[in-house]
C-alpha cells in the first residue's frame, strides 16, 4: 500500500463552523459514522461504522503508517477527526507529515476551495453530489425533537433506510471526485516546499496557542460592567428603555431635531460634526459602547478551554516568496 485516498461522514452536537475541528471532535457525543477510501487508487470500499462495521486492521495500521500517503480534501479534518477515532488524548494527533491535501493541491492551481467548485472547474466525469446537503443536515447534526418524530433529537440510519443508503453513495462519490482532481492535476504537480509549509502550519495547528483564561474571564467581566454604565447613563438622558435598539434611538434623534438613515459608524462621526451638546454627548456614548466588542474573548472562553488554533493553510498565488499562512 503507498497511498489511501479517505473520505469520512461524521455526527457531532458541536457547530463545525463556529468551533473549528478540534472543539467538534471533542465531544462527548462526536463519532465517524461512515468511512470511504480506496487503496492505490483501486475500488472504493465504505465501511458503515454507524451500523456496526469495522474497519479494516491493514487500514488503521496505515493511517498510523508514514510511509502510506494519505489524501483527502481538507485532510485536516480527516487526520483529526481519525486521531479522536483511534483514542489519541485531546492535543496529540496524527502525524500531518505523510497526509496530502487536495484542497491545497487546487488552491495551487487557483481553483475554488470547495470539493464541488472544483469538480465543475475541472469537470470531472464523477462530482459532488448536490444533495449531500441535506443528508449532512439529516444524519450529521442533532434534529429538533417533535411530535412526528417521537421526540427524538438524533436521526439514525434505521429512521431513513434510502436517505442512508444515498448517504453511502454520497460518501463514496466524494472519494470517487478527490481522485478525480489528482488525476486532473497529476501534471502540475505541487512543490516539496509547499507539502513542507503545509506540515508545518498543521503542526502549529495541533498545537495550538497557550490562554490566559483568567485574563479571558477579565476581560468579558470589564466589557460587561462598561457596557452597563455606557447603557445605564444613556438611559439617564434619553429615558429610553432601550437606548442600544436602533430603531429607537433613531426615533429619539428624529424627535430632538436630528434624522439619520443609519447609526453606523460613519454616520455617527458625522452627525457628530453638527450635533448639540446633548444629542452630542449620546452619540459618544454610543459611538463608545460599539467599541466594546469582545467576541474574540468569548469565543476563546466558549471553545478554548484547552486549546485555540489557528485556519487552514491556504498557499497565496502570487510568486514564491509571497505564500503566506492565513490566520483566523
Amino acid at each position: 500500500m503507498k497511498t489511501l485516498s479517505i473520505d469520512i461522514e461524521t455526527f457531532s452536537d458541536v457547530q463545525l463552523p463556529k468551533t473549528g475541528v478540534y472543539r467538534y471532535c471533542e465531544s462527548p457525543n462526536f463519532e465517524i459514522l461512515l468511512f470511504a477510501y480506496s487503496i492505490d487508487n483501486g475500488p472504493i470500499q465504505v465501511v458503515d461504522l454507524a451500523c456496526g462495521e469495522e474497519i479494516p486492521e491493514d487500514i488503521i495500521a496505515a493511517l498510523e503508517d508514514n510511509n502510506v500517503i494519505k489524501w483527502a480534501f481538507n485532510a485536516s479534518f480527516e487526520r483529526i477527526c481519525l486521531s479522536r477515532f483511534l483514542g489519541y488524548p485531546s492535543g496529540d494527533y496524527l502525524s500531518p507529515e505523510s497526509w496530502r491535501c487536495s484542497m491545497i493541491w487546487a488552491a495551487t492551481m487557483g481553483l475554488p476551495l470547495s470539493l464541488e467548485g472544483v469538480g465543475a472547474v475541472l469537470g470531472l466525469e464523477k462530482q459532488k453530489l448536490t444533495e449531500g446537503k441535506d443528508l449532512i443536515k439529516y444524519f450529521c447534526q442533532p434534529c429538533a425533537a417533535t411530535k412526528s418524530n417521537g421526540g427524538r433529537t438524533r436521526n439514525r440510519p434505521f429512521h431513513a433506510p434510502d436517505k442512508w443508503e444515498a448517504f453511502k453513495r454520497y460518501n463514496i462519490r466524494d472519494v470517487e471526485t478527490e481522485m478525480g482532481i489528482q488525476q486532473k492535476l497529476h501534471k502540475f504537480p505541487v512543490p516539496d516546499s509547499v507539502w513542507e509549509e503545509y506540515h508545518i502550519d498543521q503542526e502549529i495547528n495541533d498545537r495550538g496557542v497557550r490562554l490566559d483564561m483568567e485574563l479571558v474571564h477579565q476581560a468579558i467581566e470589564m466589557d460587561s460592567r462598561s457596557r452597563e454604565e455606557l447603557t445605564t447613563a444613556m438611559k439617564n438622558i434619553t429615558d429610553l428603555e432601550n437606548p442600544n435598539s436602533v430603531q429607537q434611538m433613531k426615533q429619539w434623534l428624529s424627535e430632538n431635531g436630528v434624522e439619520t438613515d443609519s447609526l453606523d459608524k460613519k454616520a455617527v462621526a458625522e452627525l457628530l460634526k453638527d450635533a448639540p451638546e446633548k444629542l452630542a454627548n449620546v452619540l459618544t456614548l454610543r459611538q463608545q459602547l460599539a467599541k466594546s466588542s469582545v467576541r474574540k474573548y468569548q469565543a476563546m472562553e466558549e471553545n478554548g478551554l484547552r486549546r485555540w488554533s489557528c485556519s487552514w493553510y491556504v498557499p497565496v498565488l502570487r510568486s514564491q516568496s509571497h505564500r503566506s499562512l492565513l490566520w483566523s
